[in-house]
C-alpha cells in the first residue's frame, strides 16, 4: 500500500500529466469517428470522464484528508 505522501504526489502527478494527456486521447479518439448527434457525443465524453479515474481510484481515496500518520497536534503542509 502507498504512504499518503506517495498517494499525494502521485495524485498530482495523475492530474497535471494523466489527465491532459487522457483528454488529447480521447477528443482524437472521438475524432476519427463521423461526429455522432450531440446527445450520443455528451454521453460518449461524460463516460470518457468516468473512466480516466478508474485505474487511479486507489490513489484518490483519503488524499482530501488529514495525514493519518502525523501526530495529533501537527499540522498538515499546504
Amino acid at each position: 500500500m502507498l504512504s499518503y505522501k506517495a498517494r499525494r504526489r502521485l495524485s498530482l502527478v495523475a492530474l497535471l500529466v494523466w489527465l491532459p494527456l487522457y483528454i488529447v486521447l480521447a477528443v482524437n479518439l472521438v475524432a476519427m469517428f463521423d461526429r455522432p448527434g450531440v446527445l450520443w457525443e455528451l454521453l460518449i465524453f461524460a463516460g470518457l470522464g468516468f473512466l480516466w479515474m478508474l485505474p487511479l481510484r486507489f490513489v484518490f481515496l483519503g488524499v482530501g484528508r488529514a495525514d493519518p500518520d502525523a501526530e495529533n497536534g501537527e499540522r498538515p503542509r499546504k
